[in-house]
C-alpha cells in the first residue's frame, strides 16, 4: 500500500491531530458535493424554473476536488502509521467508488 500510496520507507510520521483534521475535510467535501449537485441545485434550480443540468457542471469540479481530498487522506493515515488505517482505508475506497460513479454518470450526462 505504501508503494501505491509513493510513501517512502521511513518517512516522518504525521501528526494524529492532522490525520483526523484532513479526514472530517475529506468528507466535509464528499457531502457538499452530494447536497449540492443532487438535492439544493436541482430544487433550486426548478424553484426558478432554470434547466435541472447544472448538477453535473458542479458537481464535476466538486467531484475532482473530493477525490483529491480523499487520496490525500489516506495518505496522510498510512504516513501517521495510524492503528486503523486499514479501516479508514476501506471506508475511503468507497467514498471514491461512489464519488466516481457519480462523476461516471454526470459526464455521461452531460455528453448525452
Amino acid at each position: 500500500m505504501r508503494k501505491l500510496l509513493f510513501i517512502p520507507e521511513g518517512s516522518a510520521k504525521v501528526s494524529d491531530e492532522k490525520v483526523h483534521r484532513m479526514f472530517s475535510a475529506s468528507i466535509l467535501v464528499s457531502a457538499v458535493r452530494c447536497l449540492l449537485a443532487y438535492i439544493v441545485l436541482p430544487i433550486v434550480t426548478l424553484a426558478l424554473g432554470v434547466a435541472t443540468s447544472v448538477g453535473p457542471d458542479i458537481g464535476i469540479p466538486i467531484g475532482v476536488v473530493a477525490l483529491a481530498f480523499d487520496v490525500v487522506g489516506i495518505r496522510r493515515f498510512w504516513l501517521a502509521n495510524h492503528q486503523w488505517r486499514w479501516q479508514f482505508t476501506y471506508i475511503y475506497v468507497a467514498i471514491i467508488a461512489l464519488i466516481m460513479f457519480l462523476l461516471v454518470r454526470d459526464v455521461i450526462t452531460l455528453a448525452g
